[in-house]
């Protein structure tokens, strides 16, 4: 569609009661800016910078000489006068103009370039390639007051090719100065983004409700006198719910949306963390009860949050946002043990449930005013960011039937099953034994225990972020996602086996700590891996993907916290770690085979 700029002015009536628009000269005005109305059709208000007019082109009347005004004309057209003579492009090259990529913009310096007032309202007023431009078509331009003064305002030839709107586009570009320029800053952030920083802050609360036991289960089991035995079936009875939902969360969140799932899960484990100290009172059998409610809740976390990802996020910017989702798992714990202690010191253990699950619902407040399931869905994205979104080849439309035979028939999925196994494998060894390692072998202290926990998942934090901008800085520069994938997890495989197999030959405590937090480093780079690898894979499948794969990381948890005890019953931490290491090493032979980046699922 061809586009024209006019300038008017805050008195335009007055401007066009002469009956022609202007006589063009070039010249340099002592009122630089220009007012325009898109296409010809009168839409006063918005500044366009006089960049649009370089060479300057400022056109003048005899009854508004102090005013400086504007117009920028595609030559393949040109202007309609009122007799309905056009300005042709051999015509243009002879006036004063502009030239961008093909179009000249211009205006005569005769009296060829009036246009009466009559042609200002008119529903055809430019012509373009393929007809009359209609009145639906025009460029839609934001309000603002003009003020004349003596400064200049420029515009890039970017932004004034982005003018143009396609044919048969429905979306307008917004003209700079509009009230985006003046809209504050947090209306201006990418509502993408927004929906990212909620997740990260579901994931924060996640681990801060689920690590808070770890601590209250202290003086817990001192009040109510239970032993070793009651409370690792305390601890485990968490993973009998969070076992149930991996898959049901996948299914409901691709069936019916990632934001009604994720905020029924924060609700549920919101509800059922402040209930904790009510059926602990009631007795064992209720608390068990309630911590398996717990892992319901949370149980469908992760499939929603990637579900939700896999609509709202381009490709090439898939790493980053799961990295910063995932770190708030790891600020999570880190939060859940640095605060958990002052609260029971100063408060009681119950403190410790109402207050963080009490944080629930200010996020879920949040969550129902800001979140949409799809980009689709929502009436206040803009359209540049909806076009980014779509052009990053979103999901399609929720899910009616799931071809489960068709899923489980690909390698690539099995090499994520898999290796979420290996990887979760080492890292729940490391998470769940760690504080015990440090007390038997590095001789801590309790005290000293628990604050070197703090430093893996700090860690994690940092080097998940790290990890997620390499690998979007990667594909931005061309390298395929398949390569990508495969390299961030080799090191999330690679980089614990090598620093697990140092921890025998290290002399001092704090080389020991160094291998441990270099260990789980470099295990955050699987964020960029495997973690993202679902939705490269299968984007409409995204939650039962990560459901699959992650009912395989949860048992491999259970049943490898299981087996250390039982190795270190018979053997050396040595041995443990050995396990650990053969289990990373399958874990990048299966990846490196089977997987891909490419979409096998439609």
């Amino acid at each position: 569609m061809a586009i024209g700029a006019l300038i008017s002015n805050r008195n335009f009536g007055a401007f066009v009661g002469s009956g022609k628009l202007c006589q063009a000269e070039r010249g340099t005005s002592p009122h630089g800016g220009c007012r325009v109305a898109m296409s010809m059709a009168l839409f006063p208000g918005s500044i366009l910078h006089s960049n649009l007019c370089r060479p300057r082109t400022y056109l003048h009347t005899s009854d508004y000489s102090s005013r400086a005004f504007c117009v920028a004309v595609p030559f393949d057209r040109g202007i309609t006068r009122s007799a309905g003579t056009l300005i042709d492009e051999s015509h243009c090259s002879t006036l004063t103009q502009y030239r961008s990529r093909g179009r000249c913009y211009c205006c005569t310096s005769s009296s060829s370039c009036h246009v009466s007032q009559s042609r200002l309202h008119a529903p055809q007023v430019l012509g373009a390639k393929n007809g009359p431009v209609r009145q639906s078509e025009l460029v839609k331009v934001n309000r603002t007051r003009a003020h004349y003064k003596s400064e200049e305002y420029e515009i890039s030839e970017a932004r004034l090719e982005a003018l143009t709107v396609p044919e048969g586009s429905s979306d307008a570009p917004l003209v700079e100065g509009s009230a985006q320029e003046t809209s504050p800053w947090w209306e201006q952030f990418p509502k993408r983004w927004v929906i990212v920083l909620l997740c990260f802050a579901a994931f924060l609360l996640c681990n801060m409700d689920r690590v808070n036991m770890s601590i209250a289960i202290l003086p817990m089991s001192q009040e109510f006198g239970w032993n070793s035995a009651t409370v690792g079936l305390i601890q485990s009875s968490f993973f009998w719910g969070y076992l149930l939902t991996q898959i049901v969360g996948g299914i409901w969140a691709d069936k019916i949306g990632g934001k009604l799932v994720l905020g029924f899960g924060v609700v549920w484990w919101s509800v059922a963390t402040v209930l904790t100290p009510i059926a602990a009172k009631l007795g064992l059998p209720f608390l068990l009860v309630m911590r398996a409610f717990m892992g319901i809740g949370e149980g469908v976390a992760m499939p929603a949050m990637n579900n939700l990802l896999s609509k709202w996020i381009p490709v090439s910017e898939r790493s980053r946002s799961l990295a910063l989702v995932y770190s708030g798992m790891y600020l999570g714990s880190v939060a859940g043990l640095a605060f958990s202690p002052i609260l029971i010191h100063k408060c009681g253990w119950p403190s410790v449930f109402y207050l963080f699950g009490s944080l629930g619902s200010i996020w879920f407040a949040l969550w129902l005013r800001k979140a949409y399931s799809s980009p689709k869905e929502d009436p206040g994205l803009t359209a540049n960011e909806k076009r980014l979104i779509l052009s990053g080849g979103m999901s399609k439309e929720p899910l009616s039937v799931i071809p489960w035979k068709l899923i489980l028939s690909k390698p690539p999925v099995w090499a994520l099953i898999i290796s979420h196994f290996c990887h979760n494998w080492g890292t729940f060894i490391l998470l769940t034994w760690m504080p015990t390692y440090y007390n038997q072998v590095l001789k801590f202290n309790l005290t000293e225990s628990g604050l070197f926990c703090v430093l893996p998942w700090l860690t994690m934090a940092i080097f998940a972020n790290i990890g997620g901008w390499i690998a979007d800085t990667l594909v931005s520069k061309g390298v395929s996602i398949t390569n990508v994938r495969k390299i961030m997890q080799s090191i999330g495989f690679l980089g614990p086996a090598f620093f697990l197999t140092q921890l025998s030959h290290v002399k001092t405590p704090a080389l020991a700590v160094l291998c441990m937090a270099c260990s789980q480093g470099s295990d955050a780079f699987s964020q960029s891996g495997l973690y993202s690898n679902h939705q490269d894979i299968g984007p409409r499948y995204a939650g039962i993907l990560l459901g699959l794969s992650n009912t395989a990381g949860v048992l491999a948890g259970v049943f490898g916290t299981a087996a250390t005890g039982y190795i270190l019953q018979r053997g050396s931490w040595d041995d443990v770690f050995k396990v650990a290491v053969v289990l990373y090493l399958i874990g990048t032979l299966v990846w490196n085979l089977f997987s891909t980046g490419e979409k096998i699922l439609d």
